[in-house]
């Protein structure tokens, strides 16, 4: 509503005056205010802030009269009266001095401000004024108040005595009425029987006229409070009556508002008590209460002393309340907070230091509120005479605090939008808008607000779609429009503004004329003849019609009421406007649809028919009277009207499923009538006139029922007339705003799939719910209110000398308004759901299913039932919390719901939570068999809790069997680390992560790093003259810890047989794929695993199957024969494998290094290493795609260095003539710098490549090949060889076969694996015939071997138990140098060391990630 902004200023006096200030006072226009120091009264100008006139009492009157104590002014501003201590009264008169002007602008030359506009001077300049002392009145008691009431001063004295003084000052037009004759009574039906004060001693100490009750509020000396009215038109003792206030007996001061006929009460325990007046019996009612509470101010709620001051704001919607011990506070009409000082940044400094809370003396809000101006008790009473006598201006202690407000406080037809508008008083803000337009440099410089708005505002991207819900919610910051200065300077202040329904246009009314802004061509239309423009004065607020600006006015120059409607895109002048004449003064003005409603001076509503004319150039509007209703006989004053809306509301909903185009009529006239909310409904009662009639507007000329009361502290009221038949709920309800009492919907029921009504069944219900901000915008279909609220920025660390400390930017923080916005839709099916209607709060809720926080509504509504249930003292007779978990059955997102609030509430609330729900182990079992792992995930985390560890474990095993078969592999980590924490007795902890990293290391390579590296148990048959000593860093995370010391306990034993067992089963369905992903998400140790398994589920019982499964697993193509291949010279398997080697390097140059990533390239130029890698989905395979690194896959990839020009050879093709040279391994193939190729090799290259697979699937087969020949396992390798086609895999495999350590039978299963393939082949795959002949040597020998039957023992599958000690020193030791060279006695010869250079591809290809100096690129 109002917003504070930026600092409060500071005014500084010309003159040499060194008394404070005590009392300030603005004239009923607020164009001036008086300044009273004891001595001294003052008069100011509120635009620009200087000081006009200066009366200083003589000294010997001024030992007379006494101090100055309080000032009033004149309702036509031409005197002040002022008290003095010694109860004396002062009139001043204040004489204009025609044509006298005390500041006047200063143009520069050939500057387009003429001066020879009218009211130039009026408008621009202060007049020159003076104070003249024209009366004295000695009224010989001290004065407690003074009161204007319309031609008389109230003067209230201390001897019990109420006097009565005309402004012409005559004494013997003075009444004096004694306050112990007037009687009072608690109502006025016991009209005579009223009680007499009855004490001597009893004054009025506070009084406050209000005009619209036609009495005034009075707090007595002794803290009671009471309103006394005159019974008649003569103001006599026996013609007044007073009221009691039962309840208040402590009371300090009062305010009233005159629109909504409220008394505020201020109390000596800090609240204030807010009555009004029961119009049927005359009794003071309480209406509501502003008081902070000890949730909000823990620290001071309770220790603010007494209410000093209470102000109103001039349009009556806020009210500004302060303490004895300080601060200040803004409050709704009907109670919300707005802005509180004794909080927050206003009351610590950024230190934490307390600071003192503001004091003050005085305050009075300067025009359209936009200023607040206050005494700063403070400061004032630290001025020390002499302290500042050379300077030429003495700081006063008078403060301007600065506020926007929300154009609904002025312009109550906003209403029907969905932006939120607020006004300043030389800026509008604005919801809508795209960022771009809201950063542009032209608003940057509007003001420093609005930079700290947007520079705190975390979305900075946002595209103009007109009304898209990313619009109106998508950045915290504003859109700010300056308006403009030619029109500010002559008219202001601003007092209407309005948006058009798409924001994209603002108009803007000030003293004279109005002008309007496009936010789409960033210009403003300003009256191009300025005469128009002063001649035309707005009464009744501005509001668009499509293209049109409608608004009501009066003309000055014809003293005529008008309603004028002027096209946007026309020039703005009254040529092109459309004008009407109207008979009265119009208050208010709204448009529904086509439709303009006027609400009048005499309480008349008038109702006009808009429609658009397309004749000329420029289309026009043109206005017809379609009804006029009287509304005299309900509404005691036309001022008490807040707002006037036509609606498309009514109580019968059952109308709306049989004539459905009804819907959107105008059907109802909501009132709000000093808070009260009045409905005006139409008369459907009488013969209805149909269509056909041939007079369309027949039916609007319905009468309308008598006026129904539907809501009392009404504030602000919201409708839509759009029609969405999936939201009716939403877009057929009211929305009521009612201040501190929350919001109120009037939500339609209907009866479910058109069935009928029942007829208990009410057609519309009121539900109120509470929100924590203050609601400015509805937006229907989406289900949430927009507001505003104000932040603070402190700044007090820039001044740090002592000098500085009375620094206003050091006292108070800086002031920005942000954007902000809630969900309501969990209150109202709350409120449904306790009321029985259930089936109203499915329909609602299925409407609202696809909104994207509909999960957080149901959270939201779980949590709040389960906290007041849960947490409640005494027990609940009927709780809600079953019934809501019922409802929220009804949706698919029921298991994630439950939950997510058990995990965000304390553990003591889930017992009542799972009773309601069900129970957690039941809601488990549902997630798997729905395939919702990571919720049963979540689930497991609340079963650790709340049931014994063997019931976790066996849902953890059956989760973590489930995740590994579907390949969740993050889920499978945190599974075994979950599984763990149980065996030690741990809680659940987050994962550890790696304590060192390298910088080059980024997240995409976490597997990596967690991936144990271990020399593999055929390090023993290394050949003795290799010695490697190398440093290994080894990750301390926890799949890293899993194979270290604790590995021989019972726990990490029950893990691993579940890897095992899954593995094993892989293997068995031949899944390599799915195998090596495994092995490489999980750290699984596979080398080691396989050795032992050699000889049982890493035996290949079937070759072609486990070929053809390859094939498909890697789509990879089966080889087909070229029509060259007989002469080819690529019959050789080495030439051909170097070849297909370097031609790789070279057409992969771009696509091998799959991953991107920014990872630092170390100078020293490391070694060419080769390392497949595991793909983790079969897509990636197809397509390849960079992601960055955000990309959850990864995979291992084959490694390039920048500057690298030799080839990268295959884990299998590392020869003799390897070299280590300080620990970089460089491999260099003496074939391929002697090789060159013709045309024809070219082309029969080309078609090699055809038949090859993937580059993704090649890099995976080479990987898991080196992993087999580690392992033994060399069925495996055969088959791989086989897919590959590459002899030399084939020859290495034989050549190893031949030393005299293998075993019988795995000789056997590959010479008969490799007939049923040959066999195979002849049939069904020819492509594979040409190389099985270039191999049929080798087979040929292995036919000896087996018929040998050599068994050497050399090669025997290694006790498990060495696996992990193996790797244990590693996992210790990460980051030092431990050798892990062995020299170990084997005469296996060559064969032996391409073994043992396979160990060491793997170890230096493993370290090149460990050590992080790599370039990689992620796909």
């Amino acid at each position: 509503m109002y917003f504070l902004s930026g600092w409060p200023k500071r005014l500084l006096c010309p003159l040499e005056s060194l008394e404070r200030p005590l009392h300030i006072q603005t004239d009923p226009q607020r164009a001036f205010f008086a300044v009273l120091s004891p001595s001294q009264l003052s008069i100011w100008y509120c635009r620009p802030s200087v000081l006009i006139v200066s009366y200083k009492e003589l000294s010997k009157a001024a030992a007379q009269f006494g101090s100055y104590k309080q000032a009033e002014w004149r309702p036509d501003s031409t005197m002040i009266a002022v008290s003095t201590a010694n109860g004396y009264v002062l009139f001043f008169e204040i004489p204009s001095a025609r044509d006298k002007y005390l500041y006047e602008p200063m143009y520069p030359k050939g500057s387009p401000h003429l001066k020879g506009t009218p009211h130039y001077k009026e408008e621009q300049c202060a007049p020159s004024l003076n104070l003249e002392m024209k009366k004295v009145l000695d009224l010989q008691a001290s004065i407690t108040s003074l009161q204007s009431m319309l031609e008389d001063l109230l003067v209230a004295t201390a001897d019990g005595f109420l006097h009565l003084v005309h402004w012409d000052g005559m004494t013997n037009g003075r009444k004096a009425i004694n306050l112990c004759t007037v009687p009072f009574s608690v109502d006025l039906q016991s009209s005579r029987a009223g009680s007499f004060l009855g004490f001597e001693d009893v004054y009025i100490r506070d009084m406050e006229y209000c005009a619209t009750l036609d009495g005034f509020a009075v707090v007595f000396n002794d803290g009671r409070v009471g309103f006394i009215t005159p019974m008649s038109s003569r103001f006599t003792a026996e013609q007044l009556h007073g009221v009691w206030a039962q309840d208040v007996v402590d009371g300090t001061c009062v305010a009233v508002n005159n629109k909504y006929r409220l008394m505020a009460f201020g109390c000596a325990n800090g609240s204030v008590q807010v009555y009004t007046i029961d119009t049927t019996t005359g009794a003071m009612q309480f209406s509501h209460k502003l008081e902070l509470t000890p949730k909000q101010y823990p620290d001071i709620w309770n220790k603010t002393g007494p209410v000093k001051l209470i102000r109103w704001s001039p349009d009556s919607c806020v009210v500004m309340v302060t303490w004895e011990c300080g601060g200040l506070s803004l409050w709704s009409v009907f109670g919300a907070q707005l802005i509180c000082t004794l909080g927050g940044d206003f009351a610590y400094q950024s230190d934490g230091a307390k600071k003192d809370p503001l004091k003050i003396s005085s305050m009075t809000w300067g025009s359209e509120g936009y200023h607040l101006w206050v005494i700063d008790g403070i400061s004032s009473s630290n001025m020390k005479p002499g302290r500042d006598a050379n300077s030429k201006a003495q700081q006063f202690g008078i403060l301007q605090f600065q506020f926007i407000k929300s154009a609904l406080t002025v312009n109550p037809c906003m209403s029907n939008q969905e932006q939120v508008l607020l006004q300043g008083e030389d800026r509008l803000y604005l919801n809508c808008g795209d960022a771009t337009q809201a950063q542009s440099p032209r608003n940057t410089s509007a003001h420093s607000e609005h930079n700290h708005s947007r520079e705190r505002g975390p979305f900075s991207d946002g595209s103009l779609d007109s009304q898209g819900l990313s619009t109106l919610l998508g950045h915290r910051h504003w859109h700010v429009v300056q308006i403009h200065s030619t029109y500010l300077e002559s008219n202001w202040p601003i007092r209407f503004s309005a948006i058009d329904k798409l924001g994209q246009n603002v108009a803007v009314v000030g003293k004279f004329g109005f002008a309007h802004y496009s936010l789409l061509t960033k210009k403003w239309k300003l009256f191009g003849n300025i005469t128009q423009e002063q001649n035309m004065m707005v009464t009744g607020g501005l509001a668009w019609w499509n293209d049109f600006i409608v608004l009501a006015c009066y003309n000055l120059n014809d003293h005529q009421e008008e309603l004028r409607i002027y096209l946007r895109t026309s020039n703005l002048d009254n040529a092109f406007a459309h004008i009407t004449k109207v008979q009265a003064d119009t208050l208010l003005l709204s448009v529904f649809r086509d439709i303009v409603i006027l609400f009048r001076a005499d309480c008349s509503i008038c109702l006009y028919s808009i429609e658009r004319r397309s004749e000329g150039l420029n289309p026009t509007a043109s206005i017809q009277v379609l009804q006029e209703v009287s509304m005299s006989r309900y509404i005691p004053h036309p001022f008490l009207v807040v707002s006037v809306t036509l609606t498309s509301v009514r109580t019968e909903t059952g109308i709306t499923l049989k004539m459905p185009q009804q819907a959107c009529e105008a059907e109802s006239i909501m009132l709000n009538l000093a808070g009260q909310l009045i409905m005006l409904q139409r008369d459907r009662s009488g013969p209805q006139i149909r269509d056909k009639d041939n007079n369309p507007n027949q039916r609007k000329h319905l009468p309308f029922c008598a006026p129904v009361v539907l809501a009392q502290s009404v504030e602000n009221v919201w409708t839509t007339c759009r029609i969405n038949k999936q939201k009716r709920h939403l877009l057929e309800a009211l929305w009521l705003s009612c201040g501190g009492a929350g919001m109120k919907v009037w939500l339609p029921l209907f009866p479910r799939d058109h069935r009928k009504p029942h007829s208990f069944l009410s057609r519309r219900i009121m539900l109120p719910f509470h929100i924590n901000i203050y609601p400015l915008a509805v937006l229907f279909e989406d289900a949430l209110v927009l507001g505003a609220v104000n932040d603070t920025v402190l700044y007090d660390c820039l001044y740090t000398q002592t000098s500085a400390r009375e620094h206003l930017e050091v006292l108070f923080p800086f002031s920005i308004v942000e954007r902000t916005s809630q969900i309501y839709l969990h209150h109202i099916l709350r409120q449904l759901l306790v009321r029985n209607l259930g089936e109203q709060a499915l329909l609602l809720a299925h409407s609202c299913a696809t909104l994207p926080y509909f999960p957080h509504v149901l959270e939201l509504m779980l949590h709040e039932v389960l906290e007041e249930e849960a947490t409640s003292r005494e027990p609940i007779p009927d709780p809600l919390l079953p019934t809501v978990a019922k409802f929220i059955t009804e949706f698919p997102l029921f298991l994630q719901t439950v939950v997510h609030c058990a995990r965000k509430t304390e553990y003591a609330l889930w017992n009542y939570l799972f009773a309601a729900v069900g129970n957690p182990k039941d809601l488990f079992e549902e997630c798997l068999m729905a395939q919702d792992l990571d919720t049963a995930a979540s689930y497991l985390i609340i079963l650790q809790n709340m049931e014994v560890p063997a019931v976790s474990r066996q849902h953890a095993t059956l989760l973590f069997n489930t995740a590994l078969e579907q390949g969740k592999w993050d889920l499978c980590r945190h599974m075994i680390r979950f599984l763990k924490a149980i065996g030690s007795g741990e809680t659940e902890t987050p994962p550890a992560t790696p304590t060192t990293q390298e910088p080059s290391s980024s997240s995409g390579f976490e597997f990596f790093r967690h991936r144990s590296i271990s020399l593999s148990q055929s390090a023993e048959n290394l050949h003795s003259k290799f010695n490697l000593t190398k440093t290994l860093s080894m990750p301390s995370g926890p799949s890293g810890k899993r194979w270290s010391k604790d590995s021989d306990c019972a726990e990490n034993m029950y893990i691993d047989m579940m890897l095992w067992r899954h593995a094993r089963r892989l293997l068995e369905e031949i899944k390599l794929k799915d195998l090596g992903c495994f092995a490489a998400q999980l750290g699984f140790e596979l080398i080691g695993w396989l050795c032992k398994e050699r000889a049982r589920a890493a035996h290949v019982e079937d070759f072609v199957l486990a070929l053809k499964k390859l094939h498909k697993d890697f789509l990879w193509p089966f080889p087909v024969i070229p029509a060259s291949s007989i002469n080819s010279p690529f019959k050789n398997g080495k030439y051909k494998t170097a070849i297909g080697e370097q031609l790789l390097k070279s057409q992969s140059a771009d696509t091998f290094v799959n991953m991107e990533m920014d990872t630092g390239v170390s100078n020293t130029p490391r070694s060419r290493s080769w390392l497949g890698t595991v793909s983790c989905s079969q897509r990636e395979l197809d397509t390849v795609s960079s992601h960055g690194p955000h990309m959850q896959d990864a995979f291992l990839s084959p490694l390039l260095s920048k500057g690298d020009e030799c080839s990268i050879g295959s884990a299998t093709d590392l020869t003799e003539t390897s070299s280590m040279v300080d620990g970089d391994w460089t491999m260099v193939d003496e074939n391929f710098s002697s090789l060159s190729l013709t045309q024809s090799e070219l082309e029969h290259l080309s078609l090699e490549l055809a038949s090859k697979g993937p580059h993704k699937s090649q890099v995976q087969l080479r990987y898991l090949l080196h992993i087999f020949m580690e392992a033994g396992c060399l069925d495996w390798c055969v088959v791989i060889g086989l897919i590959l086609r590459e002899s030399s895999v084939i020859n290495q495999v034989f050549s190893i076969m031949q030393s005299s350590d293998i075993d019988g039978e795995i000789c056997q299963n590959i010479k008969t694996g490799l007939h049923a393939v040959d066999k195979w082949a002849s049939t069904d795959c020819p492509g594979y015939k040409p190389f099985l002949n270039i191999i049929k040597p080798q087979i040929q020998k292995l036919n000896e071997i087996v018929e040998e039957q050599v068994q050497p023992e050399a090669f025997q599958p290694v006790n498990p138990s060495k696996v992990p000690e193996q790797a244990n020193p590693r996992a210790e030791e990460s980051r030092t140098s431990s050798s892990h060279g062995t020299n170990p006695q084997s005469d296996a010869g060559n064969s032996s060391a391409s073994r043992h250079e396979e160990d060491k591809a793997k170890i230096e290809d493993e370290d090149s990630f460990q050590e992080g100096s790599y370039d990689c690129v992620v796909s």
